[in-house]
């Protein structure tokens, strides 16, 4: 049992990363669990597996109140209410707390644009459906923003009964009440001039109605109708006939739903899951599982009209750039890929019934999103106008009939933000990175024989330290040079070391199935050296008989995104000015850089504002030095980042990473360097019985004439769903992209 904390109500649960913990009131526990061993006596089968599907969603607002004091304490956002719901403060990782952000600005936004749309009305009303411990009532009174409105909530009894004896027993809280509350009737558990608290099961349409009307309700007045996270729960003939009755007997009204999308990619597979094994459900996912589709269930309900938009739309169209340049700035953070991936699969919606309340919709976001006009109930049903509705970029990119072959190989390797490099052919160097056994400075050789690969630890001469997010590039001479890293987002990793296999014993290390050993020898290097940095690029450019090292951009410590570009002579280890013509790609971090003709070609990345970038740019050697140029890819292809790539002669293979397009995930995209066009295609997974999340891994051509490629390692920290690693390397059939 964990710690007892004495409460005037218990239990609650909260869970982070997937696990379950107890706060519990040693005076009640007793009692509670006495009780409910006796309604599981007595109670038939399916009522008790629906009781406890019922009490593991109550789970979930426990912990979702939790998270939300978490992101409130760390400056996120002004709740002063929110920590009297809760028996202990507990502060959550950066990425559940921006989370939670994103989720409370944008019901906030939503909320504020009905209060100002109805500002005018003689009486406006706040519908909360399964509110749980939320507390928008206290705020938005203490903010005096509900002028002539009344906020009615709705959820378990049980939920009821213990948000009710929380309020009673806290003096900031019941100072926002009237002075003199009636005693709870019936299902009324706090009955005050601006607040209602309803204990009703929300499936049960006529006892909400009945409770509604007793309570006050005024189904003709301007109402907001709120559901965060609550109707997925419930099986979809329950969740649509609680639309369509809204849609009926409240003719003024505003529905606001904030929901889970994407249940097939690899994060809503892990999403899924995630909630399946806490009893949690997510009906909805299956049949309503895109916001277009979303869109048309709120249509087909009767509602006039609706916009859906996912999160990562929500936060860079709606959330001013002023406001997302001080919530990045709360905190170190270093998980760009599952901030998107988190908010590529929630969405916020809105619907609309009457003209007033059509004001208030979520309006479509300006700049990189381009939207098609509100969805009216007369417009065409048909696939390419469903299909224009996806709030993503504007981007429409060629798809290959030709899907690649994947195959896991039986080793086990793991790792994020590992760096690979290859230092002959078959033997494949793996360095930093983290895995379910932590961090640390142990380096693997993927070693390829007779009997297939097989990954060992080496002995290392040396030590590169912890480090992720670091650049592993191979030398033309052999071996090759390790750069960058990092420990954490507030600790860089330093230096530059030259790294090689030297025999084990009298056997030739380049056919032999022994790597011999690691040596690691700390550069010291002349000239001005750059910056410590991570998720930068590094590839071999020649100029004039000499290999260098050219270094781009990245992010450190201090600085979101660097635009510096730094070349070291290998032989001379000295880091030598060289002039460079031509507009120098913007800043960025998370991109790729491959060898090319003497230069390299740069693709992607996250720029200062940590939106995705699709460029492509092309560094040239000339007899002064060097020379940038722009390549105009068409089709243009989807920004992303995150991703590895690779150059088969004319063709740039870029390969995984994340973008915020709205179908499915990167597969490989192909441009043509010379023609300059572009093709993406995706890759078949079905022979991979893992979701396959291709970002923060590294890959390598297993051989220069074989049209294979090896991608290792992957995964990330899935919100608070859990932290999922790609247990084997799997290797890409090319020959369809090499046509």
């Amino acid at each position: 049992m964990k710690d007892v904390l004495k409460c005037s109500v218990a239990p609650q649960f909260y869970h982070e990363n997937g696990h379950f913990d107890l706060i519990y009131c040693e005076i009640c526990v007793v009692f509670y669990l006495r009780i409910t061993r006796q309604l599981a006596d007595i109670m038939p089968t399916t009522n008790r597996k629906r009781q406890g599907r019922d009490t593991a969603v109550q789970g979930t607002n426990d912990s979702s109140v939790v998270s939300k004091v978490s992101a409130a304490a760390q400056g996120y956002f002004q709740d002063a209410f929110l920590q009297h719901f809760v028996c202990k403060v507990a502060r959550r990782a950066p990425l559940i707390n921006r989370g939670y952000y994103v989720r409370w600005r944008a019901v906030d936004h939503c909320v504020k644009k009905f209060l100002q749309v109805t500002e005018n009305c003689p009486k406006r009303q706040i519908l909360s459906l399964g509110a749980g411990f939320d507390s928008a009532y206290f705020r938005l009174h203490a903010e005096e923003a509900l002028d002539r409105a009344v906020v009615f909530e709705v959820d378990f009894p049980d939920v009821c009964r213990r948000k009710a004896a929380l309020i009673n027993a806290n003096i900031s809280l019941r100072g926002l009440l009237d002075p003199h509350l009636p005693s709870p009737t019936g299902p009324v558990y706090v009955h005050s001039g601006q607040y209602r608290l309803l204990g009703v099961d929300v499936r049960e349409e006529a006892q909400v109605e009945e409770a509604l009307s007793a309570a006050g309700l005024d189904w003709a007045a301007p109402t907001l109708i709120l559901s965060e996270v609550v109707l997925t729960y419930m099986e979809t003939q329950w969740s649509d006939a609680v639309i369509c009755w809204a849609t009926k007997l409240l003719p003024q009204s505003l529905f606001v739903m904030y929901e889970q999308i994407h249940p097939r990619d690899p994060f809503g597979r892990i999403m899924q899951d995630h909630f399946l094994k806490l009893n949690s459900t997510l009906h909805a996912l299956q049949q309503y599982p895109d916001t277009a589709a979303q869109r048309h269930r709120f249509l087909d309900q009767g509602w006039e009209q609706c916009v859906c938009l996912d999160m990562n739309a929500f936060y860079f169209g709606l959330v001013p750039e002023e406001e997302r340049s001080r919530v990045e700035s709360l905190e170190p953070f270093d998980e760009y890929e599952e901030w998107h991936q988190k908010c590529s699969h929630y969405f916020i919606l809105t619907a609309s019934r009457g003209s007033l309340m059509a004001e208030a919709l979520l309006p479509h976001p300006p700049g990189r999103y381009h939207f098609v006009p509100l969805v009216e109930k007369h417009f065409p049903r048909t696939p390419s106008f469903i299909a224009s509705l996806s709030p993503v970029p504007s981007i429409l990119p060629s798809w290959s009939t030709s899907a690649l072959s994947l195959r896991p190989l039986p080793v086990c390797v793991e790792g994020l933000g590992t760096a690979s490099t290859s230092l002959s052919t078959g033997r494949v160097l793996l360095t930093g990175g983290s895995s379910r056994g932590g961090r640390g400075p142990v380096s693997r050789v993927l070693l390829r024989g007779q009997g297939g690969w097989r990954c060992v630890s080496v002995e290392t001469a040396g030590d590169l330290g912890v480090r992720l997010y670091h650049t592993a590039t191979s030398l033309p001479g052999g071996g090759g040079l390790v750069f960058g890293g990092r420990s954490s987002p507030l600790k860089p990793a330093r230096g530059l070391f030259r790294v090689s296999l030297v025999p084990g014993g009298p056997q030739d290390p380049l056919h032999s199935e022994d790597p011999g050993k690691l040596c690691v020898e700390e550069m010291v290097c002349t000239g001005e050296a750059p910056l410590p940095r991570w998720r930068h690029s590094a590839a071999t450019v020649r100029h004039k008989g000499e290999d260098f090292l050219f270094v781009f951009g990245g992010k450190n410590e201090s600085q979101p995104v660097l635009s510096d570009g730094y070349f070291l002579c290998v032989e001379r280890q000295h880091w030598r000015e060289m002039p460079v013509e031509g507009a120098a790609p913007e800043a960025r971090h998370s991109h790729s850089a491959c060898s090319y003709q003497g230069g390299l070609v740069l693709f992607g990345g996250v720029d200062s504002g940590g939106v995705p970038l699709g460029d492509t740019a092309v560094l040239r050697p000339t007899d002064r030095g060097f020379c940038w140029e722009r390549i105009d890819v068409q089709p243009p292809p989807v920004p992303r980042y995150s991703h590895t790539a690779h150059v088969i002669g004319e063709r740039l293979l870029v390969v995984g990473g994340v973008w915020l397009h709205s179908d499915g995930v990167p597969g490989v995209l192909m441009i043509h360097l010379s023609t300059r066009c572009s093709v993406e295609f995706r890759m078949d997974t079905t022979a991979v019985p893992w979701p396959l999340m291709l970002h923060s891994f590294c890959s390598e051509l297993t051989n220069p004439g074989d049209p294979e490629l090896l991608l290792i390692g992957g995964g990330g920290n899935c919100f608070s769903f859990g932290t999922h690693f790609n247990l084997q390397p799997v290797t890409v059939d090319l020959r369809a992209a090499l046509r």
